[in-house]
């Protein structure tokens, strides 16, 4: 990503995030640790965030010290959001809207169900990507223009944020 996007920050989903710290969690303690990582995103600007994120860790180790390895380990990862104006925080730090494209494009190809070629199937998808990057472009934007611009001139926004999806639950135990 770094070649192609120099200057990218690589923000992941906090949904898949939390899934990912809860199989590291005690069942006992989800609870009490989905609250404290809910309140890191509770916060009203990227300095608030980042204290409670530390006032989070420095409970965690003391009772959860493999939590807090976890949560430490993926600081950089889940934060990535802050850089941005706080009205684009939701659309960075989730990815949604890639899932319900990505639900879109398997409704419909299970209509068709066998393909006759690659290039049949190209096709099918190409014209729901088309017909999506439309609907953003003229319809409804997923990113005000008016924050944008803003985050533009206070100079605050990498150049790019992509989320992730965590597939495999045992990579992300080892990060």
């Amino acid at each position: 990503m770094g070649a192609a996007l120099p200057g990218a920050a690589w923000q992941r989903c906090r949904t898949h995030y939390a899934a990912n710290l809860m199989a590291a969690t005690p069942k006992a303690s989800w609870p009490w640790v989905k609250t404290l990582l809910h309140s890191v995103y509770d916060q009203p600007d990227a300095a608030g965030v980042q204290a409670q994120f530390d006032r989070v860790l420095d409970a965690l180790t003391e009772k959860l010290p493999r939590v807090a390895d976890h949560l430490e380990a993926a600081r950089e990862d889940i934060l990535a959001f802050t850089p941005f104006p706080k009205g684009l925080w939701r659309q960075v730090w989730s990815n949604n809207p890639q899932e319900r494209l990505n639900r879109e494009i398997r409704r419909r190809t299970d209509v068709v169900g066998i393909f006759p070629d690659r290039t049949a199937l190209i096709r099918l998808v190409g014209a729901v990507l088309a017909e999506q990057h439309d609907e953003w472009m003229e319809a409804r934007r997923y990113l005000s223009l008016e924050l944008i611009q803003q985050s533009q001139t206070v100079g605050t926004t990498p150049a790019t944020t992509t989320e992730q999806e965590d597939t495999n639950p045992e990579l992300a135990l080892s990060a």
